[in-house]
């Protein structure tokens, strides 16, 4: 379904954000994408449907098999889903509805098929009648689920989530984590969260200094202690076996 080869991009700075990245997401799956800050994370989301840069300065991008190009532009965007990591740059109407309906009507759906598209997408972020509220009266969990309601209306094969869990209390976290569980799409997810990455991701991409370091299956990776330090990150608290306390293993040989 995202097929990158060779992706490299600078910013007008002369920046180097992206050097040689190259991987593939199958349809279907939820993969990870993690490494420190600076690393290239977001401007890799920002590159793949063409925000930064199209068609890219180096490298192909490919979706559902369809080259990113300015000929291409319109489709790529209506295949690939992108949520910001913070709510408030993509909420900008002044009403819920209004916010959520924004992306279909600029589809050239007619006005019935926006209306069932907009409760659908409410309904899936378990956000149902919320359509008048004021964005900016929202929580930020309300915001967020706002924003992917926005970007579910539009029906994209692909969903790019940056950092969708930063600043959530426990349990909005964990309401968000089975919403993204929910949803049928192929996911690419750039998070510091590894326990949530853990907990959704098949595969993982470590990335570091705008290259990918190393990709795989997700516990072996991120089970890996050596390279997550190595890379500005921490093996997950969850991989840790824990081990017996020791007054336990006393008893144990006492009572034998």
């Amino acid at each position: 379904m995202i097929e990158v080869e060779q992706l490299s991009y600078s910013y007008p700075d002369g920046r180097q954000a992206l050097e040689g990245v190259t991987f593939r997401v199958m349809e279907g799956e939820t993969v990870g994408l993690v490494g420190p800050n600076g690393a290239g994370k977001s401007t890799l989301l920002l590159n793949l449907n063409g925000l930064l840069a199209c068609p890219p300065q180096r490298g192909r991008v490919r979706v559902g098999g369809l080259e990113l190009s300015r000929a291409n532009l319109y489709e790529i965007r209506r295949r690939v889903g992108l949520l910001f990591q913070d709510p408030d740059d993509q909420l900008f109407s002044a009403s819920v509805g209004e916010d959520v309906a924004f992306g279909p009507m600029q589809l050239g759906l007619g006005a019935e098929e926006v209306r069932r598209r907009v409760s659908e997408a409410m309904a899936a972020v378990k956000l149902p009648g919320f359509e008048g509220r004021a964005p900016h009266h929202l929580s930020l969990g309300e915001k967020k689920r706002v924003c992917l309601a926005g970007v579910w209306a539009c029906q994209p094969g692909v969903l790019l989530f940056d950092e969708p869990t930063a600043n959530f209390d426990p349990r909005g976290r964990r309401e968000f984590i089975d919403l993204c569980r929910s949803l049928s799409a192929t996911k690419l997810l750039a998070s510091h969260d590894l326990e949530m990455i853990l907990a959704l991701c098949e595969r993982v991409l470590v990335m570091d200094g705008g290259q990918v370091i190393a990709q795989g299956e997700t516990r072996e990776i991120l089970g890996d202690e050596a390279l997550m330090l190595a890379h500005g990150l921490e093996k997950p608290h969850s991989l840790f076996h824990a081990h017996p306390h020791p007054l336990q293993v006393c008893q144990g040989t006492n009572s034998r």
